[in-house]
């Protein structure tokens, strides 16, 4: 089990908003991990990251610009869209059984020890963001 032992350090990737991006994305948060020997917190993150991007691509304007910081006490993603700022903020909601979409964010929200919304620090648009803290030790 690897533990952060870096200084602070972010990475972030910019991707059409293609159907291809999530993936793009997946395995760009993959590769951070695993070179912060953090890959006990990759599926938790990719799953994650995932249902971000998706939510981008299905339902926002723009690019994605994702962003990972990895910090000594968590891991940050935040995926950011050019589409509208807080006015419209995505929200978690419970689908119904037969739903085929609407979890991403409940899964997001459920999986990840905290998140949030923060507005477009230029412009446009929003960042949906995840923390995952690291293991004790």
């Amino acid at each position: 089990m690897g533990v952060c032992t870096e200084p602070p350090s972010t990475h972030s990737v910019f991707t059409p908003s293609t159907p291809a991006a999530p993936k793009i994305c997946r395995d760009f948060v993959r590769s951070v991990l695993a070179a912060s020997e953090l890959d006990q917190l990759a599926e938790v993150a990719v799953l994650c990251t995932s249902e971000l991007v998706t939510n981008v691509h299905q339902h926002a304007d723009g690019d994605v610009l994702l962003v990972a910081a990895v910090e000594p006490a968590y891991v940050r993603i935040e995926v950011h869209d050019e589409g509208p700022g807080l006015d419209r903020l995505p929200t978690p909601r419970r689908a119904e059984s037969g739903d085929t979409h609407g979890r991403g964010l409940f899964l997001v929200y459920a999986l990840a020890d905290l998140c949030g919304v923060t507005a477009a620090a230029v412009g446009r648009g929003k960042g949906v963001w995840f923390q995952l803290n690291l293991p004790a030790g």
